[in-house]
């Protein structure tokens, strides 16, 4: 339990992040809803592998490099899966950018969870 509280804290910094970047570049620059989210999905997985990492699993028995692939692995699929709602939701509906990011993650939390918690951070 203790785990799954970490990584919606984790998650939920990611997701403050994600949708904070996307904000910003929709108000700063002329890039679009669509592609404001691939350099806002990025940062956002930066900031939950060092979260992940520290406070929700912890290190990995293997070296960095290999925990780093496999956690960019699971987030870059994980990273499609959240786009694929978000970019569906977009162009089907008539939702704001911020409520297709709220459907987008919370899918991909659940995949995300047990992908990292599966593949990347086993003992």
């Amino acid at each position: 339990m203790k785990k799954l509280a970490w990584f919606i804290v984790s998650g939920g910094t990611g997701f403050a992040v994600d949708a904070g970047v996307t904000q910003l570049l929709l108000w700063f620059t002329s890039i679009g809803p669509f592609a404001a989210r691939v350099p806002a999905i990025m940062t956002a997985m930066a900031v939950t592998w060092f979260l992940n990492r520290s406070f929700t699993f912890g290190r990995s028995s293997s070296s960095l490099a290999a925990e780093g692939f496999r956690y960019w692995a699971v987030g870059i699929t994980a990273a499609l899966l959240n786009y694929a709602v978000y970019s569906t939701l977009i162009a089907r509906l008539p939702v704001q950018p911020i409520a297709a990011i709220v459907f987008a993650s919370l899918a991909a939390m659940a995949y995300s969870f047990f992908g990292y918690s599966r593949f990347v951070f086993r003992r």
